[in-house]
């Protein structure tokens, strides 16, 4: 396995998910818990991330030194090959010529870091990111690579199996990155791509069952992919043992209870209980319109209903949740210093303290592109476990002022017109995630001659890897015009429709 040390990149997840793509478990850690981690567990390599800070301030993020003494291969990318650097007893300082974007290097050298890569001249183009820059090696380092503004863009120690990257191989924008960073796992650190989604269904299946023994689980049930690929893996493992719990809010897309329901009796040998809660989280939310407002009522709410039915089920031990890799990653600062907080995840943070169960998470390991492929492991329907990421709180955060029911139900009309489209074009699976909100705001317009004014609602579609970065997704004039006739025409209630076209950053996919 490979540790990834976090120093606050905003990429760290892509370096996390291209060791994976090649086969080998990793995991991001903290640099405070690194030697912990590694008494643990010693890795084949360790990878330092690449991060907003500058080694020579102080106060900045660094290292125990005794990490240098394991005889373990080190790979720094970006900081992490100024921090190896600094404290080495090399050099960094603030460069006059900052570096952001593509960018043509030189390979100065041979290097197994850099071998079977294809170079025009011997140049790559790479993606740098950096306002500092090395300006004297360590003992015993060599430089790999150089750059028009700076000297040193890749170097190394063969001696102490010790790396460094100026740019950044995770990101598609640098040229056979993947190749780079196989050849660090592979050829230096010598792991073994023996991380595939079968053998970890296998292990969990086994895992489960010698955790729940003869006892309960309950189960609650989303209707996304997550929670259903939970359920499911629990399901083959334990069956009658298994209860899921689904709690309709009233707030989830259009006929979605009658498709979550159908998909479970026809692929589960499990009990699930229905709670038909619409009313109860209408009434809560009544004139509510503060998004993380929103968000507390809704989750408290469902945790409040949830423990209402838990409860019933005396034989219950334990709560099986879907919570993933980037949900934990997400909630926790790795680099040390405080973090944004962008919106709280619904599924992270533990129990209720009246809920006394144990937890059952199954995906807490896996990203969402695994957890998809555990899923037709699984035998789910593709046509399900390829849906797009859903909110937690539902349409309740795609209602952009207070919510009723009125506005639920012209708001699942437009989505489900918009997805239909984008099915019937064969774009559905090129799409990261697609969906409408509806915004707060009327508008004047003409309809049958007479004046109208009604709501305005949003389109967004993006494309993504992993959901950190996103791009809106350029649909021809043609597809915009005809949703937005369908919409207009089928959904009473809206008189005008617009399309999202930011990216991520600056802004996130969900409007709130």
């Amino acid at each position: 396995m490979i540790y990834i040390v976090d120093f606050g990149s905003q990429v760290t997840q892509l370096i996390a998910r291209r060791v994976r793509e090649a086969g080998v478990y990793c995991e991001i850690v903290s640099g405070q818990n690194l030697l912990l981690k590694i008494k643990k567990n010693i890795p084949s390599g360790i990878i330092f991330s690449g991060g907003p800070a500058s080694v020579h301030k102080s106060k900045t993020p660094k290292i125990d030194k005794k990490v240098f003494d394991l005889d373990i291969p080190i790979l720094g990318i970006c900081y992490g090959m100024q921090l190896i650097t600094h404290q080495l007893g090399g050099k960094v300082q603030m460069s006059k010529q900052r570096e952001f974007g593509k960018t043509a290097i030189n390979i100065n050298l041979k290097s197994v870091l850099f071998e079977g890569l294809r170079k025009k001249n011997k140049q790559l183009n790479v993606w740098m990111s950096h306002g500092d820059k090395v300006i004297k090696l360590p003992k015993g380092f060599k430089r790999l690579a150089s750059s028009v503004n700076s000297k040193y863009v890749a170097i190394e120690n063969n001696n102490l199996n010790f790396y460094g990257l100026q740019f950044h191989p995770e990101v598609v924008h640098t040229d056979q990155g993947e190749k780079i960073i196989n050849n660090f796992i592979f050829k230096i650190c010598r792991s073994r791509p023996n991380w595939n989604m079968q053998n970890y269904l296998k292990n969990q299946l086994s895992s489960i069952k010698d955790k729940v023994g003869k006892d309960h689980v309950i189960c609650g049930l989303s209707g996304g992919v997550d929670s259903m690929v939970t359920a499911s893996i629990i399901s083959k493992s334990i069956n009658k043992q298994l209860t899921c719990i689904y709690v309709d809010t009233g707030l989830m897309r259009y006929n979605e209870t009658k498709e979550v329901v159908s998909l479970f009796k026809s692929h589960f040998k499990s009990k699930l209980i229905v709670v038909d809660a619409k009313n109860k989280f209408f009434n809560a939310l009544r004139n509510i319109s503060d998004p993380e407002m929103k968000r507390k009522i809704i989750g408290n709410m469902f945790i409040k209903i949830f423990n209402q039915e838990a409860k019933k089920i005396s034989k219950a031990k334990f709560l099986a949740q879907g919570t993933i890799y980037p949900d934990v990653i997400e909630s926790q600062s790795f680099h040390g210093g405080p973090t944004s907080v962008i919106k709280s995840h619904h599924n992270v943070g533990g129990l209720p303290k009246s809920m006394k169960l144990r937890l059952v998470e199954p995906l807490r390991e896996l990203f969402k592109d695994e957890v998809r492929k555990l899923g037709v492991k699984l035998k789910l329907p593709k046509s399900f476990i390829q849906r797009h990421p859903f909110p937690g709180p539902g349409l309740g955060i795609r209602i952009l002022s207070d919510i009723t029911k009125d506005k639920v139900l012209m708001l699942q009309k437009v989505d489900k017109i918009y997805i239909d489209e984008i099915k019937s074009t064969g774009l559905y699976n090129e799409i990261w995630q697609a969906f409408a909100v509806l915004l707060p705001v009327k508008t004047v317009g003409v309809m049958g001659d007479q004046r109208s004014y009604e709501f305005v609602c949003g389109l967004r579609a993006v494309t993504s890897v992993d959901g950190m970065t996103a791009d809106f997704y350029p649909f021809s004039g043609e597809f915009l015009s005809k949703v937005s006739t369908r919409i207009i025409n089928e959904v009473k209630g809206i008189n005008r429709v617009v399309y999202d076209t930011t990216s991520k950053p600056p802004g996130t996919i969900e409007w709130e």
